[in-house]
């Protein structure tokens, strides 16, 4: 090692490469002989390059977003810098429980606050999403009538439903039964008694639903799935609607999964991670994921003793730092999680009601904390669809609300202001859906074309959908 050091052809010191072929750490066929060729640009350029990168991404932060089916809500920077906290983020997930009380603590917490809320009796805060809180839900319905000794087939699914509902069922490998809405945008009563026979295993439900009309008759539903023997599946994707004022156990649901990106502000999008927790009632506890959080009076424990359990859903304990973020939330918020509903319901009839003159209203109820337009007026008149109009919003820095979902309204344009929006932001977003209105009719060519300021234009989705090119070229 030494004589490598010291000389080379007669000159002080030694190149790198001549150094690791010396030392035999690469063989010489692998080295690179020409230069890599990098661009030579200064620390600066490269910063500028990609804050231009990043100022053309669209976010909460830069514009509206209300995006309809999805609450996305603002997420507290606060829960962001507890979550970052070094004896959250260095603590090893294989650590044994009497080196990590804390973070154990907080877990039991956050169970115990989500079972409040939801006014449910035991929880799993493993699933990393909340189709896969979903998928647990059904899973322990599945298993529960195993145990029971039934073959219960078919799973009752309204025809508003989440797309993830009847798949998160079908994975599980129910028959799927969709039952219809009635004039009011709710589940036909009717229909469903139709549709009961000793097959049914449970109902997968949204309240409010996916029209943002709670369902007047879920007492009614309630009672007659459970007069048949069968459970209540409650979707939790618009709990943000309802906090404080009722909860899924009052309703008559067996088991509630809860998305704490749509809910409890953690970050929502770019693939995760993400948490769905599930809650059930007291006769199904014994079937939750093994293995839950546990308290006996001196330490918190992970309890693996779990009789009937489905089995863990998700490696180590679920994705541990948006659980942090979700319980700063709630901690931040206490009662108040009741007020962010009232300005959720309250920011949402507001758009309604001043926009229901310009485009045509499917049903004209008091909606909860979202709404659904259709553009069926634009389309017929001047030839502007619900995508143009969602393309139009694009340059007027606001995020499109999400479109031709539900599928039962033709045209559909489902828009959720959440409670973080104010007063003038909610006016501007009216006067922009007014002014896109006016432009049907004078200007269709321009909404047809759009969008026109954004970094990319209009794109053909159906060939990008059919033929996606997955390769990269230089």
């Amino acid at each position: 090692m030494k004589t490598v050091f010291e000389k080379s052809n007669g000159v002080d010191g030694i190149t790198l490469t001549d150094r690791i072929v010396n030392l035999n750490f690469i063989a010489p066929a692998l080295l690179r002989t020409e230069p890599i060729g990098l661009p030579q640009l200064s620390e600066l350029d490269v910063l500028r390059h990609y804050k231009e990168l990043s100022d053309r991404n669209f976010c909460i932060e830069k514009g509206f977003y209300p995006l309809g089916s999805c609450t996305m809500k603002y997420n507290p920077k606060v829960n962001e810098l507890l979550a970052s906290l070094e004896a959250f983020t260095n603590l090893h997930p294989l650590s044994d429980d009497a080196d990590c009380q804390g973070v154990l603590e907080l877990m039991f917490k956050l169970g115990e606050a989500l079972k409040k809320i939801t006014g449910m009796d035991a929880v799993t805060l493993q699933p990393a999403a909340g189709a896969h809180g979903e998928l647990t839900g059904m899973m322990i319905i599945k298993k529960y009538f195993e145990v029971k000794g039934k073959n219960r087939k078919k799973v009752i699914i309204p025809d508003s439903a989440h797309g993830t509902n009847p798949a998160s069922a079908h994975l599980c490998g129910f028959e799927i039964v969709p039952v219809k809405s009635n004039d009011k945008g709710q589940v036909d009563i009717e229909e469903l008694k139709s549709l009961l026979d000793d097959d049914v295993a449970a109902i997968m439900m949204t309240n409010p639903n996916t029209l943002g009309i709670f369902e007047e008759n879920v007492l009614e539903i309630s009672k007659l799935m459970h007069e048949n023997g069968s459970l209540l599946y409650y979707d939790g994707a618009n709990f943000n609607a309802i906090m404080g004022y009722t909860n899924p156990k009052l309703m008559g649901f067996d088991v509630v999964h809860l998305n704490l990106h749509k809910t409890f502000s953690t970050p929502h999008g770019g693939g995760g991670p993400g948490a769905g927790p599930v809650c059930v009632v007291e006769k199904l506890k014994d079937f939750l994921p093994a293995p839950v959080i546990d308290y006996d009076a001196e330490k918190y424990f992970r309890n693996y003793n779990i009789r009937h359990s489905i089995g863990s859903v998700k490696g180590f304990y679920g994705n541990f730092s948006v659980l942090i973020k979700a319980y700063a939330y709630i901690l931040m918020m206490g009662n108040n999680l009741k007020e962010a509903s009232e300005n959720a319901v309250l920011n949402a009839n507001y758009l309604k009601e001043k926009l229901k003159s310009a485009y045509i209203l499917p049903y004209d109820e008091p909606c909860m904390h979202e709404f659904v337009l259709s553009g069926e007026k634009q389309k017929q008149e001047n030839g502007v669809s619900t995508l143009n109009i969602a393309k139009a919003l694009m340059d007027e820095n606001t995020h499109p609300p999400t479109v031709y979902f539900p599928l039962i309204v033709h045209e559909a344009i489902m828009i959720e202001p959440t409670e973080s929006e104010t007063k003038e932001v909610l006016d501007n977003f009216v006067d922009i859906m007014l002014k896109i209105a006016q432009e049907a009719k004078t200007n269709p060519e321009k909404l047809v074309s759009a969008p026109h300021t954004t970094p990319v234009k209009r794109l053909d989705e159906t060939l990008a959908a059919r033929q996606p090119d997955l390769n990269f070229k230089q």
